[in-house]
């Protein structure tokens, strides 16, 4: 993944990571290519003591989050890719379900294992099977003495694609060279899990078709009762467009530029009518905010699992049913046009009405409020090198849509409504040795569909300032918030409840544009994690997880 051009503080840093053997983050120069960047390992319990500083191993990268939960029933593996990324040349394969385990799956859980050693960025990667994509991920930046890591993922919605024999392709683009040297290694398996009514283990409601939407020209079944579009959207491969809430208008002098500043928003529409919003999750890789000694261990939230936007587009079923093609289309509000940078591939998820060759019904209502989008610039003032330039931003969208389907077990009614807003503060001075972003971002999401309805709530946030001072000395203090709390209402009453609250902090240092024995890195990083849920199958889930250096010094659990 590539920071912001050579100019300013995360440019010239790009370029003072890229002097560092092993420790850079993606700088553009290397590879000119596009690129990027949860995870699980096994800590081996707190260090009594530190070392002073990095040295040339330190403990495999692993998170605070909880693993894939597994049902004690009889389970098959199946390697779906094994190979070893020295370019941009993708793996094909062919994947095979596994007779052994039936058709009746009450888990399908995806694991990735790698390693890498030497030196290399961090890298964006991705698997299909049948052109859908099941996996985005990341790769941690390596130690010269080498780290694995694994990532798990649950994957049993895709049960209609892994049913069937299908073909695979798997690429995390890489670059190797002299300088450059690590080869990353992979590992994808599928481990499947039976379903077992003695044991009260059933095999969960799952979409009886997924569609990749790899053209926009999509036609559906014509007896779809319900549908999701999920959107793996990223900021990376290249440009400013990794560092999107970051960007300024143009009269701004900062080295990151969007006419319309940092707000995004990820829009999907059918026939060119607005039929989703959603505010982008600001990823932090590997090599973000040039300082990789932050991520080393412990990596930001969602940096190995990217985790898709879902958007029920369930009221343009009827609309869709009609037996001929329809456009759905995703895209990325803010972008400057003709700008590259994001990636947005996307799955369609149907449920099929078994009693109804056809199902009918209308779009009962669209109503879409005017997009908000402002920003403010004030000047640094004259004549006093640490003044500093500041960017206001505040923006927010509102969209609701409704529809009614006449089913095989009546009339259902679904509504979504769906409200998204960015407040962020942006402070620079003159040539960026300081450079720094306070940033809220909330998305807040009601589908109501019959008696039933769900609402989420989810907040996004980051503080962060990075200064390069005396001695090329360049520290970074950074944190960030993923928080989601979700209800769901039957009759007025609250039936269910999760909330998920997932922090980072973290502090590090270097010597920037000097030989590794010379650059004395340190670092400090927790990762909070908790996850409530009133079902009791859930129950609660809370560990931290501290480094510092390199080295696990906490790994407690509080559940």
């Amino acid at each position: 993944m590539t920071r912001h051009r050579i100019s300013g503080l995360l440019g010239a840093l790009a370029l003072a990571a890229a002097a560092l053997a092993g420790a850079a983050g993606p700088a553009a120069a290397a590879d000119p290519a596009a690129r990027t960047s949860g995870v699980h390992a096994s800590a081996p319990g707190a260090a009594a003591e530190p070392p002073a500083e990095f040295g040339t191993d330190w403990h495999d990268p692993l998170t605070a989050a909880p693993p894939v939960a597994r049902p004690a029933t009889r389970s098959c593996e199946v390697t779906v890719a094994e190979a070893a990324f020295r370019d941009y040349t993708p793996y094909v394969g062919t994947y095979a379900p596994p007779a052994a385990c039936g058709g009746s799956w009450a888990k399908v859980v995806l694991r990735l294992d790698g390693k890498v050693k030497g030196r290399q960025y961090d890298r964006l990667g991705h698997l299909s099977l049948g052109g859908v994509e099941i996996l985005r991920t990341s790769t941690p930046e390596p130690s010269p003495d080498g780290i694995t890591w694994s990532v798990e993922k649950d994957v049993t919605r895709y049960r209609a694609t892994l049913s069937r024999p299908q073909p695979v392709e798997m690429l995390i683009g890489n670059f190797v060279d002299d300088t450059y040297t690590g080869v990353i290694e992979v590992k994808a398996t599928l481990i499947f899990y039976t379903a077992d009514r003695d044991r009260h283990v059933t095999a969960p409601d799952t979409p009886d078709r997924v569609l990749p939407l790899t053209t926009p020209s999509v036609t559906t079944p014509r007896n779809t009762e319900r549908l999701l579009a999920e959107v793996y959207a990223t900021g990376s491969g290249g440009g400013c467009e990794e560092y999107w809430y970051m960007t300024t208008p143009d009269a701004a002098p900062y080295s990151c530029k969007a006419a319309d500043g940092p707000y995004r928003e990820v829009r999907i529409s059918v026939d060119g009518q607005l039929a989703g919003i959603a505010a982008p999750f600001p990823t932090v890789w590997t090599g973000g905010w040039s300082n990789p000694f932050l991520w080393y261990v412990t990596p930001a939230p969602r940096a190995f699992d990217v985790q898709p936007i879902v958007y029920d587009l369930t009221p343009y079923a009827a609309l869709l049913n009609d037996g001929r093609p329809h456009r759905i289309e995703v895209g990325v509000a803010g972008v400057p046009a003709g700008q590259s940078g994001w990636s947005t591939p996307a799955n369609l998820l149907l449920w099929q009405d078994e009693g109804r060759a056809v199902v009918t019904g209308s779009l009962t209502c669209h109503e879409e409020g005017e997009p908000a989008n402002s920003t403010r610039w004030t000047p640094a003032g004259p004549g006093t090198p640490a003044a500093q330039h500041r960017l206001d931003t505040e923006g927010g969208h509102r969209l609701t849509v409704a529809g009614r389907l006449d089913t095989s077990h009546g009339r259902v009614t679904t509504t979504v409504t769906r409200a998204v807003h960015n407040s962020s503060v942006h402070r620079w001075t003159e040539g960026e040795n300081q450079d720094a972003l306070t940033a809220t971002w909330t998305d807040e999401e009601s589908v109501t569909r019959g008696p039933a309805t769900v609402r989420t709530a989810r907040t996004y946030t980051m503080d962060g300032e990075t200064t390069l001072g005396a001695g090329d000395r360049l520290r970074t203090v950074i944190s960030l918030g993923d928080r989601a709390e979700t209800s769901t209402l039957r009759g007025g009453r609250t039936v269910d409840r999760t909330l998920l609250d997932d922090r980072y902090t973290g502090d590090a240092s270097y010597t920037a544009n000097v030989p590794r024995d010379q650059r004395h890195a340190v670092g400090t990083s927790t990762e909070h994690y908790r996850l409530y849920g009133s079902d009791p199958g859930r129950g609660c889930y809370d560990r931290t997880v501290s480094t510092a250096q390199g080295t696990v010094t906490v790994d407690r659990r509080h559940c």
